[in-house]
């Protein structure tokens, strides 16, 4: 899916309108009757509903939601600034509407002080929209901090007011902290960043008819990527296929007290579909990974740290996990790349050898996957104000050194070398651990080896990471889920994907 600036949102809407052809009101009514479908459902508890409503058009989103709650049995209350009635058009449509329904009462932003809400009331915030391009100030602010202060369930109408869009907002801004955000046909860049998605609670995107035509047409370097895009780059096995269809993977890691990392990430290679896995570690894992990983063959590297790592054509190379910084370590790792020149995986203690030295990012295979965490990047390219900031400088990084960055976050980020980004929605906070790292390089250098284009690689391995851990969250919950259980729920994501190519093959 494609990720739209609050600008080209605007001009889907305007074409959406000119083309259909419909009229804004219409769209606007679209927008609220999707929001309601959403939530009633899940309302079996709450009988009533608190509207904030601002003078523009998410106002007016929210004046038709109220209209429909209501219609639909639900107490409904909707607070405005009444010192300032000056609305958009379309929004003045709506009040009018709401002010003819004598069930509905309109109270004053400055009414929520004296104002108890019931512990089951849900707060709605339709305050600003997309359009918002400077902070809240005034009753504004005010209602926003009392609104956040409140304990009831908070939805926000396509963005949390106060939140932009498109960039990061000032630190002294205040932000409705909502628990749910039922946004409009388009995920918002901001949704994105841990810097500002703190702000929406959950995100879940609603389909309001915009024209497809111009999302197909419109461009735009930013993606996420969700289900249609998975399905399209999965590649199901075929029957008449043996091991070395399926390509050979060499996973370089571990060292002595380390091995679990080289255990991790085999045996996620093996899980991912590798044809022949090897594991390339230190004499003092043999037994280790030998009992753990029996279906994985044992290539020693060294005693207890590798100080050796050899050649082997048409082999995926993944390196880094558990691997240490001995100085022997080092000397094999920098001598391999120097003389390696295909697409590999580099991660964690591999990335930590390159960074003692800016001349080593150039003996980095072209279209490689390196796959830092914030702290691994900025040892290997400096320092960042933000999460926003980093994404620029890992833009320059990747075309500059032709290499494809997975920047890991809450939303993972894969950067390619033409300066594409792709936002992964997969995943849990139950990853922040130890070997969530390790699992990941044995994901991708499996799917490399088994001849997925780079890109491809980056975007089918996060996802089945990220869809994998959340199986297991739901198992486990996100405190007690262990990489070991991510690890056995990759099965399980490739069941869905089998599912949903083999449904595609009858239709």
């Amino acid at each position: 899916m494609k990720i739209l600036t609050a600008d080209q949102i605007r001009s889907a809407d305007e074409f959406t309108i000119k083309n259909e052809p419909v009229s804004s009101i219409q769209l606007m009514e679209r927008a609220a009757l999707a929001f309601t479908d959403q939530i009633v459902p899940y309302c079996k508890n709450q009988t009533a509903f608190a509207i904030f409503c601002g003078n523009g058009n998410n106002g007016g989103d929210g004046f038709a939601i109220a209209r429909m709650l209501y219609l639909k049995g639900f107490d409904v209350d909707v607070f405005i600034n009444q010192e300032n009635e000056n609305f958009s058009s379309d929004a003045l449509i709506n009040f009018k509407k709401v002010k003819e329904i004598s069930g509905i009462s309109i109270k004053d932003f400055n009414d929520i002080s004296d104002d108890s809400f019931e512990d089951q009331t849900i707060i709605i915030d339709a305050i600003f929209g997309t359009g918002l391009s400077r902070k809240p100030e005034g009753i504004y602010k005010k209602v926003i901090e009392n609104l956040n202060a409140l304990k009831n369930i908070k939805i926000a109408v396509d963005l949390p007011s106060g939140l932009f869009s498109d960039s990061i907002s000032d630190k002294e801004l205040i932000i409705f902290k909502a628990d749910y955000t039922l946004s409009f046909q388009f995920w918002k860049k901001s949704f994105l960043h841990p810097e500002t998605g703190k702000f929406t609670g959950k995100v879940i995107i609603l389909d309001i008819g915009l024209s497809q035509k111009y999302s197909s047409q419109v461009y735009t370097d930013n993606f996420v990527i969700d289900d249609d895009m998975i399905d399209q780059i999965f590649i199901p096995r075929e029957n008449f296929t043996h091991k070395g269809t399926y390509g050979k993977t060499i996973i370089a890691a571990g060292s002595y007290g380390k091995i679990g990392a080289a255990v991790l990430a085999t045996k996620s290679a093996l899980k991912t579909g590798s044809g022949l896995t090897f594991v390339l570690a230190p004499a003092c894992g043999y037994e280790i990974l030998q009992t753990s990983c029996p279906e994985a063959m044992f290539i020693e590297g060294g005693n207890k740290n590798i100080n050796n790592i050899e050649f082997q054509e048409n082999t995926a190379y993944g390196i880094g996990p558990g691997l240490n910084t001995d100085p022997e370590t080092e000397m094999a790792f920098l001598q391999f790349l120097k003389n390696y020149s295909e697409p590999l995986i580099l991660d964690a203690d591999a990335l930590n050898i390159i960074s003692k030295n800016q001349n080593n990012l150039k003996l980095i295979p072209e279209r490689s996957i390196i796959t830092p965490h914030p702290k691994e990047f900025e040892r290997l390219f400096g320092t960042t104000e933000d999460s926003y900031k980093r994404l620029e400088l890992a833009r320059e990084k990747a075309k500059e050194y032709s290499i494809y960055i997975v920047l890991k976050d809450h939303h993972t980020q894969v950067v390619t070398p033409e300066g594409k980004v792709f936002y992964n929605i997969t995943g849990n906070s139950g990853l922040a651990k130890g070997g969530s790292g390790d699992i990941l390089t044995g994901i991708l250098t499996s799917l490399l080896a088994q001849g997925y284009s780079e890109e491809n690689t980056c975007l089918l391995g996060i996802y089945v990471h990220g869809k994998a851990a959340d199986f297991a969250a739901e198992k486990f919950s996100k405190e007690s889920m262990l990489p070991t259980q991510v690890i056995d729920e990759i099965g399980n994501v490739f069941l869905d994907l089998n599912k949903k190519a083999t449904t595609r093959l009858w239709l």
